[in-house]
């Protein structure tokens, strides 16, 4: 048997992750992937198939704010963002999917910046 790497276990968690987790209509799914230069945040109704609103650090004002760099700042800024369109078009409330990444550093402080922007968890 070969062994796992970090990658194949996150795929893994995510998959398990994703038999519990749907995005309907009423609560769609703010589902959100990381990568060591840059992270991204998309808020999807798995019904249609449907990306609502998203965000991401590879956007030009993000850049340009940032520089490029990737760290808990950056992260808690898509947060607001995610959170801000996604009150734009209508979205009150979301089902937090973390896609298999540890709930930790990153991930949790786009979280936490996006209820403080107003989505409900």
């Amino acid at each position: 048997m070969s062994r796992l790497n970090k990658a194949d276990g996150r795929v893994r968690r995510h998959i398990r992750l994703r038999k519990k987790i749907r995005g309907t209509e009423s609560r769609p799914r703010l589902a959100v992937f990381k990568s060591n230069t840059n992270i991204y945040a998309q808020v999807i109704n798995d019904k249609t198939g449907e990306t609502i609103v998203s965000a991401s650090s590879l956007e030009k004002e993000f850049r340009a704010k940032f520089g490029g760099k990737l760290n808990i700042e950056v992260a808690k800024t898509i947060g607001e963002t995610v959170a801000k369109r996604a009150k734009e078009k209508g979205v009150q409330a979301v089902v937090f999917d973390r896609g298999g990444f540890i709930y930790h550093g990153r991930i949790k402080a786009l979280a936490d910046s996006a209820r403080e922007a107003g989505l409900e968890f």
